[in-house]
């Protein structure tokens, strides 16, 4: 048996989801294995999607399944593509920081530097 006491808040479906976006977002490597995951998970579906569940997936015999089975491949094909800019964003704004760092580096050393003229 569990003692829960007044204060302890049980955690909530939205808040975990937010704190699980933040958490893949906020680690490249784990952001890049959501990619990888969400990517071929995609491409498997769509793949399925053309060759074994053509019958299915018939437009004119199942309509509501075939919107949410190519809405779900596009949703996840944007999630994959969504993840990638912002893994190119994120590693072009750790390069322009490290510049930045080295650049003040360099002008720092040479600044210290007596100059032998």
């Amino acid at each position: 048996m569990v003692n829960q006491t007044p204060e302890e808040k049980r955690l909530q479906h939205g808040s975990f989801a937010v704190h699980v976006a933040r958490g893949v977002i906020r680690d490249q490597r784990t952001r890049r294995q959501v990619m990888i995951i969400v990517l071929v998970v995609a491409v498997v579906l769509m793949l399925l999607g053309t060759t074994l569940l053509r019958g299915a997936l018939n437009p004119h015999e199942r309509p509501g399944w075939f919107i949410f089975f190519w809405l779900l491949c596009a949703w996840l094909t944007i999630t994959a593509i969504l993840l990638a800019l912002f893994d190119l964003l994120a590693l072009t704004s750790a390069a322009r920081k490290a510049q930045r760092k080295l650049r003040e580096d360099v002008e720092q050393r040479s600044s210290v530097r007596p100059s032998n003229r």
